[in-house]
């Protein structure tokens, strides 16, 4: 008989209070039989790196591995490697340097955020409160991206379907994305707010703050005029929800190969 159990894997961070986030989440997971639930960080997180969830996962018998990447886009090629070492493809698409994990159990892997609904309602909720005039005013998802093609690509389509949600949830006029990787947030803020007119409200598309969110973005829009406070994903309560999904889809899935 089959036993899942569910491993949710995201990179990891020095800032306790995001770990923390992630297990306040994983808490609240009302899933629909009784599961055991580990978190794997891909680095930065002793003792609770990704090989230490599965063993801890198959040291309670679980046959089949439900794994939920948490990361912000398909086009990260942390995924692909996370996917390849895991088990769930036979080759990632470009070089890695991370060895394969020993897993035993049957791996099913889920998919990042993307351009989820949940996610566009997270995005708007960190930045309304800068939101002053909405027929005014232009947000700006800001991403880190990728300069590898095919990885590229799909971090563009992510975050331009996510951008459009998010102007449907907040009222906005416009939305738009940029990426730090090939460079466009210099270049998308100043055409919004000097060629358009507009005032640019700066979201981050960062799960967790760190350098990329306190340094590098404010560095980006240098002499520019914007709004930006910096604030991410996480904390956020539908982050559980989210995940709830996922899990679902990847349970329905578990059972579908059953004999």
């Amino acid at each position: 008989m089959k036993k899942p159990g569910v491993l949710i894997i995201s990179h990891g961070s020095q800032e306790q209070t995001w770990v923390d986030s992630v297990d306040d989440a994983i808490a609240q997971l009302n899933l629909p039989e009784a599961m055991p639930v580990e978190a794997g960080f891909l680095e930065l997180v002793e003792g609770r790196l990704i090989q230490d969830g599965i063993d801890r996962l198959e040291a309670q018998g679980v046959t089949d591995l439900l794994v939920v990447p948490l990361f912000v886009s398909s086009g990260s090629t942390h995924v692909d490697e996370i996917e390849y070492a895991i088990g769930a493809k036979d080759a990632p698409e470009r070089e890695t340097d991370l060895e394969p994990f020993h897993v035993t159990a049957k791996v099913h892997f889920g998919y990042p955020v993307d351009n989820d609904p949940d996610i566009a309602v997270m995005v708007w909720d960190k930045v309304k409160s800068l939101s002053q005039e909405p027929e005014h005013e232009t947000i700006l998802l800001v991403g880190h991206g990728s300069i590898r093609d095919g990885f590229r690509q799909r971090w563009e389509a992510g975050i331009a379907s996510l951008a459009e949600r998010v102007r449907e949830v907040s009222g906005v006029a416009h939305t738009d994305y940029a990426l730090l990787n090939p460079e466009s947030v210099y270049d998308k803020a100043k055409y919004w707010s000097e060629e358009r007119g507009s005032r640019v409200i700066v979201a981050p598309l960062f799960l967790s703050a760190g350098y990329f969110t306190m340094n590098v973005i404010p560095e980006r829009l240098k002499d520019l005029n914007y709004a930006y406070r910096g604030e991410t994903l996480l904390p956020h309560p539908l982050l559980g929800q989210w995940l709830e999904r996922q899990i679902r889809i990847l349970l329905d899935r578990c059972r579908a190969t059953e004999v």
